[in-house]
């Protein structure tokens, strides 16, 4: 995606309307810009799944999402500027830094924004056995 022209990029618009995220905001993650930037990184990178799919889009800078595979065994993601993922609701996953501390990205929603994060193990949830049967099945 074209990162420098987010606010007209037709990919992108195109994107929000398939999947219908009609809420979104825009988040820097760096030390003088973040406030309690030291607690909000413990928790970013604390593991933890959501309800709700985890749709960002990285602006600018980088870092990288951990996501657990069907085997719990850790996958790292990395993502820079013009990358978009969606995590899926149920996933347990986790976001870190790189060198650079900085990021900048735009964090996508479905209707309005939820930002309940549950930390592992959080497997009774609705969503984390809907997303363990999508596993299963794809394995087969």
């Amino acid at each position: 995606l074209d990162a420098d022209n987010y606010e007209t990029d037709p990919c992108l618009k195109e994107i929000r309307e398939a999947e219908n995220y009609s809420w979104m905001d825009i988040i820097t993650i760096e030390k003088d810009k973040l406030p309690n930037y030291e607690e909000k990184i413990k928790t970013f990178y604390e593991e933890h799944l959501h309800l709700d799919d985890e749709i960002r889009y990285i602006l600018d800078g980088s870092g990288y999402f951990d996501v657990r595979d069907k085997d719990d065994k850790w996958i790292r993601i990395f993502m820079e500027k013009g990358d978009m993922i969606t995590l899926p609701a149920g996933i347990y996953h986790r976001f870190t830094l790189d060198e650079n501390n900085y990021v900048k990205a735009m964090r996508l929603f479905v209707g309005e924004p939820v930002w309940t994060a549950y930390n592992r193990p959080a497997d009774h949830f609705p969503a984390r056995k809907q997303y363990m049967k999508l596993l299963a099945e794809e394995a087969q």
